[in-house]
């Protein structure tokens, strides 16, 4: 088992349209990515596809 908790050493499985490189260094996942994630993570995503509003708590429409 890998030391590294992050998830971030999986990152050489995940497709170049999955997520993209912030110039400071961030990365950032794509509304593609979390379609394919299948489910809502509620940490209020950019890119949610979800709708989800991490002020209300809520999945709106």
């Amino acid at each position: 088992m890998s030391d590294d908790m992050s998830g971030f050493g999986r990152m050489r499985q995940l497709d170049p349209e999955d997520f993209y490189t912030t110039d400071e260094g961030f990365i950032v996942f794509t509304e593609k990515y979390h379609l394919k994630r299948g489910y809502c993570c509620k940490s209020g995503c950019k890119h949610c596809p979800y709708g989800y509003d991490k002020r209300t708590g809520r999945i709106e429409g």
